[in-house]
């Protein structure tokens, strides 16, 4: 199990990390596996130590579109936020991979910016950082064509896992842009033919 908080842009000094640990507890969750849905009571914020949490909002009719990931080193504003007001949650977190957590229970992480600058600093960059990250979905849905989405899409899912092999099938990519598997296919199909991606079985080459 790791035992470190790691991300160069939400760096924090090895004295903050480990008053971390003493008030947190770790946990293990499998891919694809529901961390927090929407409309449930936040008890605690979670730092990722390894792999990603993908976040979304969901609608009445139950379609999903994709806000941010959490990479390690890195928390949810909005449930920072939303739990410090007593508030319920405005989204739906779900492991991306495997994925380790560290939960800071709430109490506590609002009791360190009364008397922690450091961690004040990290929640303010993190604030930051997933505004800049709404404004790009924002501008992504009212500006961009959906075939411009679905490659900055799979550019993302690239930087991600490392790789430009993506195991994903055409209703989840739909469900990850809100948007219909039937538009998503014949987008693909026409990428593959200007040479962008490679289609195969429940995966996508990003050329």
């Amino acid at each position: 199990m790791a035992n470190t908080i790691e991300n160069n842009s939400l760096a924090l000094s090895t004295q903050m990390k480990d008053k971390l640990y003493e008030m947190g507890t770790i946990k293990l969750y499998k891919e694809g596996e529901i961390i927090m849905n929407e409309n449930s009571y936040i008890r605690a914020i979670p730092i990722v130590l390894t792999g990603s949490i993908r976040v979304m909002r969901v609608d009445e009719e139950g379609r999903e579109i994709l806000l941010y990931y959490i990479r390690p080193g890195e928390s949810c504003i909005m449930s920072f936020l939303g739990g410090i007001h007593s508030e319920t949650s405005k989204v739906k977190a779900v492991a991306e991979e495997d994925v380790e957590i560290l939960f800071i229970p709430i109490e506590k992480a609002g009791m360190l910016i009364k008397d922690n600058s450091e961690w004040l600093d990290y929640i303010f960059r993190l604030y930051h950082k997933r505004f800049e990250e709404l404004l790009s979905v924002v501008n992504e849905v009212a500006f961009k064509k959906m075939d411009d989405r679905i490659l900055h899409f799979l550019k993302e899912k690239q930087k991600l896992i490392g790789s430009n092999e993506i195991a994903i099938t055409h209703q989840e990519l739909s469900e990850e842009l809100g948007t219909s598997r039937v538009v998503v296919s014949r987008l693909l199909k026409q990428m593959e033919g200007e040479g962008m991606v490679k289609l195969g079985r429940n995966k996508i080459l990003l050329m």
